[in-house]
């Protein structure tokens, strides 16, 4: 098959009509319709329902996108490689992050990537919970809690251990708890029904039961009622690194157990044909936590 084609295929999958994709690809209409056919003979397919007023996919044109996406993929990733002057990254980079991670600093590096990348779109996914990211259709997904087995390709980015933190007036008025068995003189905020803090002991894991005054799905909620003076928290550092900075949250440290070491981890389809999209935003991501880590000291 052509990879004329099969662009041409994806263009008309997205815009959802001949015509508007005739227009993205700036070619006429019957030209579109001529590759689309070319393709449908080659692959012995249809992959679209036509009528004269709507366009659809096929069962067999859904399933034919993923592998249409890595065939495009891999030939800009092959230019992208092969040139002397490697170029800017372009079109749609799909992926799914925590909320509060996306919020803090996803968002705020976005435009920055932008400006030296006018030709990438992105279609970004905040969501604490896990996604499929194969099934979605998607180049990556940032995680940041302990990774469980799968076939997906994890790459670090950053370490982000996990910590107690709690505002300046909380700790005025109820103490620092300086070891495990005076957590349970202290409100706690609870991420999700789990009532179980992951600590360290003595090199081991174990789960010390909190009494959770405020319990939240949020890595947001739980911040800011942090903040607001309501209790203890468990986070991460990147969750909660400018507010240590500017002394709104403080952490607080056990003597009797330590955190546990958790990392920014970015998970990929695969190794092959990795688009050059995907290489440019984790470079830009990965700078940016160094900087950022420089400037507020982990």
């Amino acid at each position: 098959m052509l990879l004329p084609d099969v662009r041409t295929f994806l263009a008309v999958a997205s815009a959802g009509s001949l015509s508007a994709a005739a227009r993205q690809l700036d070619v006429v209409p019957m030209q579109v319709s001529r590759r689309i056919a070319a393709l449908e003979e080659d692959l012995g397919s249809r992959l679209f329902h036509r009528t004269t007023r709507s366009l659809t996919l096929t069962a067999e044109g859904e399933a034919f996108v993923p592998y249409a996406r890595a065939m495009a993929d891999a030939e800009a990733g092959a230019r992208a490689e092969l040139s002397p002057l490697p170029g800017t990254a372009s079109g749609v980079l799909r992926m799914t992050a925590p909320s509060g991670f996306g919020q803090s600093i996803l968002l705020p590096m976005l435009p920055r990537l932008l400006e030296a990348n006018p030709d990438l779109r992105i279609d970004l996914d905040l969501s604490d919970r896990q996604v499929d990211i194969v099934g979605q259709g998607l180049d990556l997904a940032l995680r940041i809690a302990p990774l469980e087995d799968s076939e997906l390709v994890a790459k670090k980015i950053a370490p982000n251990p996990r910590l107690i933190c709690a505002a300046p007036s909380y700790l005025k008025k109820r103490g620092h708890p300086a070891t495990l068995s005076e957590l349970n003189d202290h409100a706690c905020i609870s991420l999700g029904a789990v009532r179980r803090w992951p600590l360290i002991v003595d090199g081991e894991l174990i789960r010390k039961r909190v009494e959770a005054y405020v319990t939240t799905t949020s890595v947001e909620a739980a911040r800011t009622a942090a903040m607001q003076g309501l209790g203890l928290a468990m986070l991460t550092y990147w969750d909660v690194f400018r507010q240590l900075a500017d002394n709104s949250l403080v952490q607080v440290y056990l003597q009797d157990a330590s955190m546990e070491n958790l990392s920014v981890w970015a998970l990929i389809p695969s190794r092959r044909y990795v688009p050059h999209r995907v290489n440019v935003f984790l470079a830009a991501l990965e700078s940016e936590m160094a900087q950022l880590d420089k400037k507020h000291g982990q």
